[in-house]
């Protein structure tokens, strides 16, 4: 039986080759797909916040600057009706984008995803947590 994981696609159109980091992005969209909207509030503002503008403007046609424009510059509000609207490949593609700028950025998914008591028990949060620990504990050491 295959995993709803391997069912989100990236929001890019090409037929390029999944990257290693695709499984937290997909266990991430699954973990937002699943979470209150208040949750989904709080993840959006944790990984919009290491991206810039051009990035943003980039990633899933533009739908998370229009967000992050939306609460006007610096600051940072994200209304629940436009966390709602997001969808799993936009996530995807968010958290790909964001692998590949600022590994450091996971560290802190990873905490916000272990300090959210209503998805203790779901499986995505628990394997994106794990991968994502994995992956941090892999870096130091490489330092």
């Amino acid at each position: 039986m295959k995993s709803h994981a391997n069912q989100i696609s990236p929001a890019s159109g090409n037929a390029s080759k999944l990257s290693a980091a695709t499984p937290v992005a997909e266990l991430v969209a699954q973990v937002f797909e699943t979470a209150p909207p208040e949750f989904r509030v709080t993840l959006l503002e944790q990984l919009l916040k290491p991206l810039g503008v051009l990035a943003l403007l980039a990633i899933a046609d533009g739908v998370f600057a229009r967000i992050r424009f939306g609460g006007g510059w610096p600051s940072m509000i994200i209304r629940f009706e436009d966390a709602q609207r997001v969808q799993a490949k936009d996530v995807v593609a968010l958290v790909a984008r964001l692998q590949q700028v600022s590994v450091e950025s996971l560290e802190g998914i990873a905490k916000t995803l272990a300090g959210a008591p209503h998805l203790g028990g779901a499986a995505a949060a628990a394997l994106a947590l794990t991968l994502l620990v994995q992956r941090a504990q892999a870096r130091r050491s490489s330092d």
